[in-house]
């Protein structure tokens, strides 16, 4: 088992994006900001990487598109994040790993191709960050961290609480990973908070879900009252200092701000109070990270979702920064 703190590496290669004035940014392969796309996790102390995938999807379909539309997206990321104070590009060594294999039509198969591709990730200490590809695809970057560092708290941020039991009679799909990760272990919903749940239901007994489980909900009703502060003490509060997941769903924002996702709803927050709540989880141990439901066939024009997606990422890669800092 890997202790959380663990993942700093003696660096000797500082893995970062070409200088933008001196090769533009519209130019290169589409990797994650302009990253290398490497293989080789030498050096590397995050590797960003694709999930191609949306076989567990209930309604639209297209977020295996997702990883490519955000890659396009992130172009324009620069490598300083001015809200959070810190360099995150040329101070963290980063890579795009490319994307995990899956298996169209066969969800049990893709989790598990989706362990085998994580858990050397986690292994050689390096943080692994996924841009989805619907959110089933989260099971197996589960299993496959769990392998490593033991049971794992679950931060999860989304607009459905993704515990049903059955979908379609089935034990797999996007809306029921959750349960699954807690039934195999690799999840403890003592150390588990979700937030932002919003949306029609399918019955009354939906809303008991996650307390008959063991599992801290905080619907977006109440997350809205809650300062991004506010949210942050309940999380910290709820995860302790154990291993921790980050799981942040693109249609916990506004449809009208995210439209690009298999199931949008609306109500919820706009881009700027969503990624507030992100940027709030400073200091908590997370030893992974996803961005998940970007479906681009859906997007808006000039791609609002898979902007946000992008962004969403890199904060994800700024709470590291300051981590290691």
């Amino acid at each position: 088992m890997v202790a959380p703190g663990a993942q700093t590496r003696n660096r000797t290669t500082m893995h970062q994006p070409p200088d933008a004035l001196l090769a533009p940014r519209f130019t290169g392969p589409r990797t994650f900001a302009r990253l290398p796309n490497l293989r080789d996790l030498a050096g590397a102390e995050v590797a960003v990487f694709g999930i191609p995938w949306d076989g567990g999807a209930s309604f639209r379909p297209g977020a295996r598109f997702g990883p490519e539309a955000v890659r396009s997206a992130s172009g324009c990321i620069r490598t300083y994040n001015p809200v959070q104070k810190v360099q995150v590009f040329g101070s963290l060594s980063c890579i795009d790993h490319g994307d995990a294999p899956t298996a169209p039509g066969y969800i049990e198969e893709t989790l598990a191709r989706i362990a085998s591709f994580v858990e050397p990730i986690a292994q050689a200490g390096v943080i692994p960050v996924g841009i989805g590809g619907d959110h089933s695809a989260t099971l197996g970057e589960l299993r496959a961290l769990a392998a490593v560092h033991g049971p794992l708290g679950l931060v999860h941020i989304d607009s459905h609480t993704d515990l049903w039991d059955r979908y379609n009679g089935l034990p797999f799909a996007h809306g029921t990973m959750f349960r699954r990760a807690i039934e195999e272990g690799v999840v403890d919903p003592s150390r588990f908070i979700q937030a932002g749940m919003h949306g029609t239901l399918y019955g009354e007994d939906d809303d008991l879900i996650p307390g008959q489980l063991g599992v801290e909900m905080v619907p977006w009703s109440e997350l809205e009252t809650l300062s991004p502060a506010g949210f942050a003490e309940r999380v910290r509060a709820r995860i302790g200092d154990g291993p921790t997941f980050l799981t942040f769903d693109i249609d916990f924002v506004d449809a009208a701000f995210a439209p690009g996702t298999g199931t949008p709803e609306i109500g919820g927050p706009t881009s700027r109070e969503a990624i507030s709540y992100v940027r709030a989880l400073r200091g908590i141990p997370f030893v992974g990270y996803d961005c998940m439901e970007v479906s681009p066939p859906y997007d808006g024009p000039g791609q609002v979702t898979a902007v946000l997606a992008a962004n969403v990422v890199f904060e994800f890669l700024s709470l590291i920064a300051l981590q290691r800092r």
